[in-house]
């Protein structure tokens, strides 16, 4: 299985390995300069500390991506198809999740970070009085 993994880089249709990664990617950054926004935590972070939420980051998360992700599968599929003249079940699952919800999981929460950053140094005084304790308020 590891063989046939490794062998998508050079076969046929290589191009996904760089374009679903590249959507999740922009996908990610969207919704993290929207989390910093809206003053929400970094998205990883909030998964793991924050048992109230969860559910509905998941939600959020998995609707952001699930066009990706069904597409990274459908791709590697049609790859399996070509190649092997057959389609091994788990494997699209596994090349989907890593071109799609890796990308989408590790740069939403940096994006936020950042943004939050970049936002508090650009504000007007009032305004960063307002979200100083805001932050207090949440405890960031």
């Amino acid at each position: 299985m590891l063989e046939e993994l490794i062998g998508r880089v050079n076969g046929p249709l290589a191009f996904r390995l760089i374009i679903q990664p590249s959507v999740a990617a922009i996908i990610a950054i969207r919704a993290g300069w929207k989390d910093a926004r809206e003053r929400r935590p970094a998205y990883g972070w909030a998964i793991v500390n924050d048992p109230v939420h969860r559910r509905q980051r998941l939600r959020e998360g998995w609707k952001d991506i699930a066009k990706v992700f069904v597409a990274a599968v459908v791709i590697d599929s049609v790859y399996e198809i070509i190649v092997f003249h057959r389609i091994y079940l788990h494997q699209p699952l596994v090349v989907a999740a890593t071109l799609a919800v890796v990308p989408y999981f590790l740069i939403r929460g940096p994006v936020n970070r950042v943004a939050q950053y970049w936002m508090r140094r650009h504000q007007r005084p009032q305004e960063k009085f307002e979200s100083d304790e805001a932050l207090h308020r949440y405890g960031r």
